[in-house]
């Protein structure tokens, strides 16, 4: 079977669509961190949003998988990657999640340890659509088929970490953002 590589910057690409979002966060910053913050203060909140969407998009940009006969390598954007052996992963599937009526699906490997890996560069979304992304994800299924016993294949049980999507975890933000704010008042009452 041939390798596989899955690139982050085959999938990010970048377009205005993508870009206007932060373009208008910037300008917001401009027309309103002129008036209250002056011209030093406007920088600054300026220099750090920048420093905080450009290295986030370089690092997405140049993460890759790779799957082939030593196992599945993951690289995140920095150095070499980690290479995880077939006789070490234990289950593959694709994790979908759920947020403003859309939906994110990413594959994702577990090892024999109990830890989990998404795939960079193998993912599909609204925003960054990969119109293969089944067909990759079945590619990926077949390499691990082919490397593992069917003994070794063992799917993991449900956790609570399962069960963490983002709605529920906007839910329990805000519940711990409002129990601080009361208990703030409250301590400033008494």
């Amino acid at each position: 079977m041939n390798e596989l590589i899955f690139r982050g910057k085959d999938l990010f690409r970048p377009s205005w669509s993508n870009l206007l979002p932060l373009l208008l966060v910037l300008v917001t910053q401009l027309v309103l961190g002129e008036s209250k913050l002056g011209s030093t203060g406007t920088l600054w909140l300026i220099l750090g949003t920048l420093a905080l969407c450009v290295p986030t998009f370089v690092l997405s940009w140049r993460s890759w998988s790779r799957v082939g006969a030593d196992g599945v390598t993951v690289c995140w954007g920095l150095g070499r990657g980690r290479t995880y052996p077939w006789h070490e992963i234990k289950w593959v599937d694709v994790r979908e999640t759920k947020a403003n009526g859309s939906v994110s699906s990413a594959a994702r490997i577990f090892m024999t340890n109990g830890r989990r890996r998404s795939l960079p560069g193998l993912a599909t979304s609204r925003i960054y659509p990969a119109a293969d992304f089944q067909t990759n994800v079945q590619r990926l299924v077949n390499w691990w088929e082919y490397s593992t016993h069917p003994t070794q294949r063992v799917k993991p049980p449900k956790q609570f970490r399962d069960r963490l999507t983002p709605t529920v975890l906007g839910v329990l933000g805000t519940i711990v953002i409002a129990a601080v704010a009361f208990a703030i008042v409250a301590l400033q009452h008494s």
